[in-house]
């Protein structure tokens, strides 16, 4: 089953060639410095439309998560049961990916400490997080 890929867009493009050379990147206002996952146009905090991208270290804090026992695309049932998390950067971001737990999801805890690694997958980079 081939994996469902994303629409790249001016708008998203630097976030995806940040992910395929390695690195998470999320977006920062020149004038009011908020910063924020997904990608936009305009700051969601003072409307600017002056930003500029800036990388991660890659660290994140664990906010909520689902664990999915029902694959909601074909490509997807084979991983079951899979976890997808809102983590939040160390930077602030916050944003939806997906949480590999080395140990049983029951473990899981909020604000646990957690590392992005970037795989590929089918030929797109993506971000998942790891448990420390």
């Amino acid at each position: 089953m081939v994996f469902p890929t994303p629409t790249i867009t001016p708008i998203n493009e630097p976030y995806w060639a940040g992910l395929a050379s390695g690195e998470l990147r999320y977006q920062e206002c020149t004038e009011c410095h908020h910063r924020w996952l997904p990608p936009r146009e305009v700051c969601p905090a003072c409307l600017s439309a002056s930003t500029s991208w800036r990388p991660s270290v890659g660290h994140a804090k664990l906010i909520s998560w689902v664990v999915y026992h029902t694959a909601y695309h074909p490509a997807f049932e084979g991983r079951l049961p899979y976890v997808v998390a809102c983590v939040e950067l160390v930077e602030g971001p916050r944003m939806l990916a997906n949480l590999v737990a080395e140990t049983d999801v029951t473990g899981l805890k909020i604000d646990q400490s957690l590392n992005l690694k970037i795989e590929d997958e089918g030929g797109l980079a993506l971000p998942r997080f790891f448990c420390d």
